[in-house]
């Protein structure tokens, strides 16, 4: 909770807005933003796309790219934090994806995971191999993004 109070007077004095695309952490991010009053000062909203037809449809991410790279991939991460600025029309944008778990999916170990942020000077893909059961993935990637958030700013 102290972390999103950071963020949002970072946010608040910047003047700038966050939005966020999550996958594997199905909202948890954006709760974890929302819990805090006052967000809504700064934080605009965001898109769950837990299903890939919903990445392709709602973030235009190519069929090529998913079918290449996977869905939990540096590629995917990045074009999510990116046109999920561009489409909520943020100032800044946080995305997720990855393997939160039980089983391995696309290959991909189980607490591997991507997050990205994209703001108007770049667009930054952070690689996590995380341990523990799927909550615990899940919590510690949004400590890692609110956490990144802070440098970033």
């Amino acid at each position: 909770m102290e972390k999103v109070k950071e963020i949002q007077e970072l946010f608040k004095t910047k003047q700038l807005t966050l939005g966020s695309v999550e996958s594997f952490t199905g909202g948890l991010f954006a709760k974890e933003i929302t819990a805090v009053p006052g967000a809504s000062s700064f934080y605009k909203g965001g898109f769950i796309t837990y299903f890939t037809e919903e990445k392709h449809r709602l973030l235009n991410i190519s069929n090529a790219v998913i079918n290449q790279f996977g869905v939990v991939s540096k590629q995917v991460a990045e074009i999510m934090a990116k046109n999920g600025r561009e489409i909520l029309a943020v100032d800044c944008c946080v995305a997720f994806t990855g393997n939160a778990g039980p089983d391995t999916m696309e290959n991909k170990p189980v607490g591997e995971v991507f997050i990205a942020i994209s703001s108007k000077k770049q667009t930054k893909v952070l690689r996590y191999h995380l341990k523990g059961d799927r909550q615990n993935i899940q919590n510690q990637s949004i400590a890692l993004a609110l956490e990144e958030l802070t440098k970033l700013l």
